[in-house]
């Protein structure tokens, strides 16, 4: 048999818990050399094309 919880777990227990699965939006910089936005430790995409 399957192990099953003794107590329901409350809204604001359940709450918490799921803060902290969110979408967090990437650090953009401009580039050095052409000035366009990139992400951060990543490679132009512009100047890379090119």
């Amino acid at each position: 048999m399957a192990a099953t919880p003794k107590r329901k777990i409350s809204t604001a227990r359940q709450g918490a818990r799921r803060s902290q699965i969110h979408l967090i939006e990437p650090k953009m910089i401009s580039c050095k050399k052409c000035g366009n936005l990139k992400k951060s430790h990543y490679a132009c995409p512009v100047c890379k094309a090119k």
